[in-house]
């Protein structure tokens, strides 16, 4: 079990970001435009739908956000991909919260569903990241997760299968 926090603050995820809070070689997010979320509220490794670990996390939307000026100017929506990207980055956050070394990085998708869109006036993301595996070996470091992103509760986008790994080389 892990001896971090449960929760996380925006100066935390930086803190990832910057390789300062799983260590230098270890799980890190990406540093703002790209971080894809404001604060984590929920972490486990043994939670979640199937028992096998969760994160919940929150991101604000305002409307000035990078991606609303060049994505369809004149119509500004927030890419589906970085809602993806989202639960990919907090998907390896678990792997390194629960104390597994290496660098993080996705290695796919099993089945993604966009049912809504983010536009400027919505106010907040809610990402829902829950571990159906968490496999650590001599060999590999792995987790398999289901995910949604809600805005402003409403289900926006569902995907299945999201492994990331976890590699030292």
């Amino acid at each position: 079990m892990s001896d971090f926090p449960t929760s996380f603050g925006y100066d935390d995820l930086i803190a990832c970001a910057k390789g300062e809070l799983f260590g230098p070689g270890n799980a890190q997010l990406p540093m703002p435009p790209m971080l894809m979320m404001d604060r984590i509220t929920e972490i486990s490794a043994d939670g979640g739908e199937h028992g096998k670990g969760h994160v919940v996390a929150e991101f604000d939307i305002k409307p000035e956000l990078w991606f609303f000026d060049c994505h369809f100017p004149g119509n500004p929506i927030m890419p589906g991909c970085l809602g993806l990207d989202g639960l990919w980055q907090l998907t390896g956050f678990n792997l390194g919260w629960r104390g597994w070394q290496g660098r993080g990085y996705a290695l796919g998708v099993g089945e993604v569903k966009l049912t809504g869109m983010v536009r400027p006036d919505r106010k907040m993301l809610t990402y829902n990241v829950n571990f159906t595996k968490a496999i650590q070996t001599r060999r590999l470091t792995m987790g398999v997760a289901n995910g949604t992103v809600h805005a402003d509760g409403e289900l926006i986008y569902q995907v299945t299968d999201m492994k990331v790994a976890l590699s030292e080389s």
